[in-house]
């Protein structure tokens, strides 16, 4: 808890809607008017403010540049049919990314904190909500070092800021994906479980090669045997199993993503069967091949349900049926998205209005 909860707030001279083609935005490339910072220095948190959306300066020294040490979120808010704004389980969000400040040595954030700031920050730059079919605000928190010593060890000084972006669909069409047996995204023992920057650097040099095969993304296997199935790069995965919802078992080399849990307790509310268990890679191809795997599909925040096309496997592609006749992804991205935008009642309490 902070004794006196106050964010300064500087507004930018003028904004750069106008300058935003909203019928055409890419994720990830557009940025609102305006940023939130706090330091953690001394031990607490302090100098909460929001300032115009640009540059700053970071010291050269700092171990987030050098040793990664860096954590972030994501979620999203849309505008609903009255005009309010939406966000998408904000406090499961909040609790994720103080499970991963543990595991990477970095002080905890304030549940007041972080719901404070990402209100504050929304409401100052509302306008900025797209409501496209489709498309969503990005909301991007994050923290890392702000120490200036290239020692390696816990840092003592951080940053937490949140950034927002309108953005359209991450995967305009379905994924194909190719298994990997030889790059490892996660050990037992490691970071998986953790939202922390490392994990995804490490990973894009195998999606590269992934890519220039004609695939849009990986599905990592198990870092000892590469023989079961964890998560796909930026994604959990599930598969349609025999009229079962199937997913990898929650371990400390897979991510607790938010909307795997959304669509796992919609799948139980309407009464369908649910596995999480180890999903062999041999289970898999098999099953596209005798007709028993009948959907796969990625769920995430950014790729919300991503249905997968194709998986590659050993230089041979394993086709899925037509995306048409998938009746369990197609219902769970349109009830999913329904809540989200609030023209459905959300009996779970995962809407938060700002």
């Amino acid at each position: 808890m902070i004794d006196t909860l106050k964010i300064n707030i500087e507004r930018v001279a003028k904004s750069r809607l106008s300058e935003v083609d909203f019928s055409n935005i890419p994720f990830g490339k557009n940025f609102t008017d305006h940023m939130f910072l706090a330091d953690y220095r001394d031990g607490e948190w302090k100098n909460l403010h929001i300032i115009p959306y640009g540059y700053m300066p970071v010291s050269p020294a700092t171990p987030a540049i050098h040793y990664g040490q860096s954590i972030f979120e994501g979620m999203k808010a849309h505008r609903g049919p009255t005009g309010e704004t939406l966000v998408f389980r904000p406090a499961d969000n909040w609790k994720r990314m103080n499970i991963s400040a543990a595991r990477m040595c970095m002080p905890l954030i304030p549940e007041d904190l972080f719901m404070d700031s990402l209100s504050t920050l929304i409401d100052l730059d509302r306008q900025w909500i797209p409501d496209t079919e489709g498309s969503s605000l990005y909301i991007r928190p994050f923290m890392f070092s702000a120490d200036e010593y290239i020692g390696i060890r816990p840092s003592q000084d951080f940053t937490f800021m949140i950034i927002l972006s309108p953005a359209g669909p991450y995967y305009a069409a379905p994924v194909k994906v190719k298994i990997e047996t030889h790059y490892t995204r996660a050990v037992a023992g490691g970071t998986g479980y953790a939202k922390a920057g490392g994990n995804y650097g490490g990973a894009i040099y195998p999606a590269k090669l992934a890519q220039e095969k004609g695939y849009h993304q990986l599905i990592w296997t198990d870092g000892k045997n590469h023989e079961y199935i964890e998560e796909s790069g930026t994604m959990n995965v599930m598969f349609v199993i025999n009229d079962t919802l199937v997913t990898p078992a929650l371990s400390d080399s897979i991510l607790a993503g938010i909307t795997r849990d959304s669509v796992l307790t919609l799948a139980r509310h309407w009464g369908m069967k649910v596995a999480e268990r180890k999903i062999a890679v041999k289970e898999i191809i098999e099953g596209i091949e005798d007709g028993t795997v009948t959907e796969a599909f990625g769920v995430g925040t950014a790729a919300t349900i991503a249905p997968i096309e194709l998986i590659g496997h050993e230089g041979k592609d394993y086709v899925l049926p037509p995306v048409e006749s998938r009746k369990f992804s197609t219902k769970v991205y349109q009830e999913l998205d329904a809540i989200k935008r609030g023209t459905m009642p959300d009996p779970f309490g995962w809407i938060a209005r700002m």
